[in-house]
């Protein structure tokens, strides 16, 4: 059984098709796949799956007391319902639990996912470029890169995304949110993978390195684009006409400049409108006089 992404992703006409070996031993996937978050907090714009959860979040800005949710015994975990405590209270209670690293799962079929694992089976296979996955959610996910599709918008600003993580995080930019904080120069960031790119600067370490070239990098991501460079490749294609590029970003670029409308970035000082940041950024000057580019004679 696949999950309502695959269905989603499966009723369109995309260029590629989920292949599997897995027949009767296919297992519906664990709820914390990449499924649609139909469901907004007016608060603080968090998106969720179920209304259940939703109200559940609600209560953080309401005010309601933790003791009036279902506390767990074991830890410090609190749930809004009885049937969600009693699934995590399986975690504790070792009813599925791995024989190999002694993991304990919520439920069958998390278990099922986490045993592939170990014993390396990787049943979902990408029909574009042959990459395999442990999970048909991986594989889906996987698959935008080849539609360029991003069904996951923001309801703030015109940005768009792949997986609805990545859209929860951007969400951060509008709160202001920044939980992760460099303990060298007290820099805060909306994610940890970016306190962690950053930490780099302090440390000079540049793990990831080109087989190509010599080139080094402190970033995975940095390489990733980086390798393109040799390949030539571009995966990201634009929907309405016939141009592709190598990074994401210049697709959402070139899109807000060529085929779109919107100018979501406003001058504070005359409220000139613009399609991009940078846009923005460089206009500014003209208001604040600055000129960061000095002769060096």
């Amino acid at each position: 059984m696949f999950s309502d992404a695959e269905s989603s992703v499966e009723n369109k006409d995309q260029p590629f098709e989920i292949k599997t070996e897995s027949d009767s031993n296919d297992i519906t996937e664990h709820p914390h796949d990449d499924k649609s978050r139909p469901y907004l907090c007016t608060v603080c714009y968090k998106q969720f799956t179920t209304k259940d959860n939703l109200n559940y979040h609600k209560r953080m800005h309401s005010g309601v007391k933790q003791d009036d949710m279902y506390s767990c015994t074991q830890c410090e975990k609190r749930y809004s319902s009885r049937r969600a405590l009693s699934v995590h209270m399986n975690i504790h209670s070792g009813r599925y639990k791995c024989r190999e690293c002694g993991k304990c799962c919520l439920d069958s079929s998390e278990l099922a996912v986490h045993r592939r694992s170990h014993s390396g089976e990787k049943p979902f296979e990408c029909t574009v470029c042959g990459k395999r996955f442990i999970t048909s959610s991986h594989l889906v996910r996987h698959s935008r890169i080849h539609s360029g599709e991003k069904p996951y918008k923001c309801r703030v600003c015109d940005k768009a995304f792949s997986e609805s993580g990545h859209l929860n995080t951007h969400m951060r930019v509008h709160m202001g949110e920044k939980p992760f904080e460099c303990t060298v120069c007290s820099k805060r960031f909306t994610r940890s993978s970016h306190l962690v790119g950053h930490s780099r600067i302090h440390t000079g370490e540049k793990p990831y390195k080109c087989h190509v070239c010599d080139k080094a990098f402190s970033k995975s991501d940095d390489l990733n684009r980086h390798i393109r460079v040799h390949t030539g490749e571009r995966p990201y294609k634009c929907s309405l006409c016939d141009k592709s590029f190598s990074q994401s970003y210049s697709l959402q670029r070139h899109k807000r400049l060529v085929h779109s409308n919107s100018r979501p970035y406003e001058c504070p000082y005359c409220g000139m409108l613009f399609k991009i940041h940078r846009q923005l950024k460089l206009h500014v000057r003209i208001h604040s006089y600055a000129k960061p580019y000095s002769c060096r004679h």
